[in-house]
């Protein structure tokens, strides 16, 4: 329940400053008679996200079970791969999102209301379908029955409230901060799902190492226990995973996450420390060559003196020779 919480909370929130910035820009530029394209279009966002989910469960429902068990291991994968883009997107482009949608908003007005409806429903839609794919496959990997979706829909309730207060100037937080820490806890939440996802591709015969288990500590941690219970549904917690879902599990949440807690910028600073670096080599051994060329031709200035020399001597030489 709680890592349905926390997905609808975190998508809820993303798409819930989004229209919170289309909506306080429209309002500050005097545009307060195209909101209603706005609204429509979130609402629109809203349908579609549904629909999807709807589709996923009750389309799956007709399928034999290793068809199930292929398309959920298969719609596994995909989320964790949207999720992780999404984490990573957000923490990039977090500081300059109301710029770019600002500018698009722009372009929007000028093109006239379909295109106000356009730019709300993609900008929402995209969050309410990574939310309907996620939940889904969460919701499937926990087997908890109808606690997973209670989760998600409390998640996106308070990801509203905490919108509308952000909106009214009621609330303030370090949104950096928030989506840090929620990112990161979605990313150990991600590596759950995506090994339940291989567990599933296991079971449909897809690929194989279904009976060849890493551990099995069922006895400790029983499924039905109150605290397994609740490690499945926080984690996706298995007592007793295959050899190969304890692999991508560990594949993906050990470089992933380090990756999504390092600073912002560190690859970038990285290579431009680099590129310094080899500018600097680059200049000193420019400089080396210089001062061997003005040595080289401060030797040759001597050897071409010494010449000079030895010739006056020698016509001196010739000409006392001859006056005898």
């Amino acid at each position: 329940m709680f890592s349905n919480f926390l997905i609808g909370l975190r998508e809820g929130l993303e798409a819930s400053l989004v229209v919170c910035i289309l909506i306080a820009y429209l309002v500050k530029t005097g545009n307060r008679d195209k909101l209603v394209p706005i609204w429509i279009g979130v609402g629109i966002a809203v349908l579609v996200s549904l629909a999807f989910g709807a589709g996923l469960e009750f389309g799956s429902q007709e399928m034999t079970f290793k068809a199930q068990e292929a398309l959920g291991g298969s719609l596994s994968i995909i989320s964790v791969g949207l999720v992780t883009w999404m984490v990573f997107w957000m923490r990039r482009t977090a500081r300059h999102l109301k710029t770019e949608l600002h500018g698009k908003l722009d372009a929007a007005l000028a093109m006239g209301t379909g295109a106000l409806v356009a730019t709300a429903l993609l900008a929402v839609g995209r969050e309410g379908l990574e939310t309907s794919l996620f939940v889904w496959r969460a919701v499937h990997a926990a087997d908890d029955g109808w606690h997973p979706m209670v989760g998600a829909f409390l998640g996106i309730a308070a990801a509203v409230v905490l919108g509308w207060l952000f909106y009214r100037g009621a609330l303030r937080i370090n949104l950096s901060k928030f989506f840090t820490w929620t990112g990161g806890m979605l990313v150990v939440v991600a590596a759950g799902v995506l090994a339940y996802g291989v567990h599933d591709l296991q079971e449909a015969e897809f690929i194989g190492g279904l009976h060849n288990r890493a551990f099995d500590i069922s006895g400790a941690i029983p499924p039905d226990s109150w605290y397994g219970t609740l490690l499945k549904g926080t984690f996706n917690f298995q007592p007793d995973p295959t050899v190969l879902q304890v692999i991508v599990w560990a594949l993906y949440l050990v470089p992933t996450l380090a990756l999504f807690l390092a600073p912002v910028g560190f690859g970038r600073s990285v290579r431009a420390t680099d590129q310094k670096a080899r500018k600097a080599t680059d200049e000193k051994s420019g400089a080396d060559s210089a001062d061997d060329g003005s040595h080289g031709g401060g030797d040759g200035a001597v050897r071409d003196g010494e010449r000079v020399r030895d010739g006056a001597r020698r016509a001196g030489s010739g000409a006392v020779g001859n006056q005898g």
